[in-house]
């Protein structure tokens, strides 16, 4: 199994940013221990703080699993920011061919008003939030298991 994790803005940041909302530990952390605990999965990484290279990458992965040439068989994003905001990123996850599980680290639904609202959650298969970085776990889990 291949998936892409795609993080977007300010969570290249994660481990020195408001480390009592997103915890201490960095996303290459993060990753050593998704390939610690799915070693039998193909993970691969991207993070942009622009929302057009997040779509870019997005399209490319469409493109590659509508070729069948090193395609993906689930997408982790977590959009930051972009999750609120961009009905551009919302229609590029809407064109994804594999499932795509939106993470937060943090709850949004108890965070301020204008983190309330989630513009991917209806094109997502699978939304998880809440638990700190292992939602990134989880969301390989459910993909495995999907």
């Amino acid at each position: 199994m291949r998936i892409l994790i795609i993080n977007g803005p300010n969570l290249n940041m994660l481990g020195r940013r408001e480390p009592d909302i997103y915890g201490s530990k960095t996303m290459e952390d993060v990753l050593n221990d998704l390939r610690r605990q799915f070693p039998e999965v193909s993970l691969d990484y991207y993070q942009s703080n622009h929302e057009g290279c997040l779509i870019d990458r997005l399209q490319e992965c469409a493109f590659r699993n509508a070729n069948a040439v090193n395609g993906y068989d689930g997408v982790v994003l977590n959009a930051g920011g972009y999750t609120h905001t961009s009905i551009a990123l919302r229609d590029a996850v809407a064109i994804v061919p594999v499932p795509v599980v939106e993470v937060h680290i943090s709850d949004i639904r108890q965070r301020e008003a204008f983190r309330q609202i989630s513009l991917l959650t209806d094109v997502c298969q699978h939304t998880i939030m809440g638990i700190g970085i292992k939602c990134y776990a989880e969301a390989v889990e459910w993909l495995l298991n999907s």
